[in-house]
């Protein structure tokens, strides 16, 4: 994309500044004026949200929550993380801690500390497409490194890492109910990216919002249970997926000898995380909500995506292949049979028009492959809306594949 403005001398990298089209869509489901089942957003649904233990905590208004804040985060926040790791049984401390504005913010100050233009980061395909977004908008060389039912394929990774002639700098990966296929990568995997990682002086930036959320399987020891201490992992985490995304306060975890560094790119950037909002979430994490909340939220999105699947296979049968994670918010559907030929960018139109959306698979990918899959949400909805909303998607893929004449029941939306 070449960015141009009159007058204007931009820097080259604006020229990788492509946007998110997860983000986007925020603003364009806001346009809409009919019914919409949105399985597009990876977001918990306003229902769950704890909204009144939240509204009591501002109320609380304790001294200096509207002051500016130590840049690493509120003291009283960084003990309730800690405490939470350790009850998690993930190996942690103080020192390692940095408070940050969402994911978003760990994952920009990751791969500002690690990338200078040119340098090699690998990254799963499909995956959470502003991970590709912020490695390329420091300029870095997108290494694409395939899936299966077990996550990224780390064997495959020498002899892709020997074709591209570069050994990488990172290695992104979200391990756990992977953004956007639902997969998590086994344990022996993570053993061998570990290894890997030393092989080729790399870091592992371990991004895992939805760790938390397993409701079904066995739980898979994390990089920081492998291997405790480790320099070459760095973890970007959030409360996002757990409590709620606006209030945007997630935290780093990574070496003590890197963390002053990471405190410097953050005060470049907003000197300290929203103060009133680490004052909320450093109450109720005090009062010792979080683990049944969690638990209640691990119900509800096993049910969820039961549902889900079961609306899938009975609509379309094997005209549709689906993951099947044991945790998190995401299915990733790939078209087969009658639907086979269908591009999931080109079906999004007639998938509004008929009052559903997701994100097409392209969206996910560095290389914009992947265009006969795409992405749905079951987390946001209820049993009866996921129903209404994959019957509606059938109807938007029945006129794309020509099965029915354009606009029969388009207006299933407008109920």
């Amino acid at each position: 994309m070449n960015t141009s403005i009159p007058g204007i001398r931009l820097a080259a990298r604006t020229e990788r500044l492509t946007g998110s089209v997860i983000d986007s869509s925020t603003a364009l489901l806001a346009s809409q004026t009919h019914d919409i089942v949105r399985f597009a957003m990876g977001a918990p649904n306003a229902d769950l949200i704890p909204s009144a233990d939240f509204a009591r905590h501002f109320t609380a208004s304790p001294e200096g929550m509207y002051d500016y804040g130590a840049t690493e985060g509120l003291p009283e926040l960084v003990k309730e993380v800690h405490e939470y790791l350790l009850r998690e049984g993930v190996p942690s401390d103080p020192e390692r801690l940095l408070i940050t504005t969402g994911g978003m913010q760990g994952l920009d100050i990751a791969f500002k500390m690690l990338i200078d233009p040119g340098d090699a980061v690998i990254v799963e395909a499909p995956t959470y497409t502003n991970g590709i977004g912020t490695a390329s908008s420091y300029q870095a060389r997108i290494i694409e490194a395939p899936m299966d039912e077990n996550g990224m394929i780390v064997e495959d990774l020498p002899d892709i890492v020997a074709a591209a002639g570069q050994t990488p700098k990172a290695i992104y990966t979200i391990p756990n109910f992977q953004n956007p296929s639902g997969t998590t990568l086994s344990e022996s995997r993570r053993r061998m990216l570990l290894e890997l990682a030393e092989q080729w002086d790399a870091v592992i930036i371990d991004d895992d919002p939805y760790g938390a959320l397993r409701f079904e399987g066995k739980h898979v020891p994390g990089f920081a249970q492998l291997s405790p201490g480790n320099p070459r992992v760095i973890q970007v985490r959030t409360f996002s997926k757990v409590l709620a995304p606006g209030l945007r306060v997630g935290w780093l975890d990574l070496d003590p000898a890197l963390r002053q560094l990471a405190i410097n790119a953050k005060q470049a950037m907003d000197t300290c995380t929203n103060m009133p909002m680490q004052h909320v979430i450093a109450g109720y994490l005090r009062e010792g909500s979080l683990d049944d909340h969690l638990a209640g939220l691990r119900t509800v999105y096993r049910e969820r995506k039961i549902a889900m699947r079961h609306e899938l296979s009975a609509r379309f049968g094997d005209d549709v292949q689906t993951t099947d994670p044991e945790g998190g918010f995401f299915i990733w559907l790939t078209l087969k049979g009658r639907y086979a030929e269908v591009d999931t960018e080109e079906l999004f139109p007639a998938a509004l028009r008929h009052g559903v959306a997701y994100i097409p698979g392209p969206a996910f990918t560095h290389s914009g492959t992947f265009r006969h899959a795409l992405r749905v949400c079951f987390a946001t909805s209820t049993p009866e809306r996921i129903a209404e909303g994959v019957e509606r998607l059938g109807a938007a893929l029945d006129e794309q594949a020509g099965l029915v004449s354009a606009g029969a029941g388009s207006q299933a939306g407008a109920k």
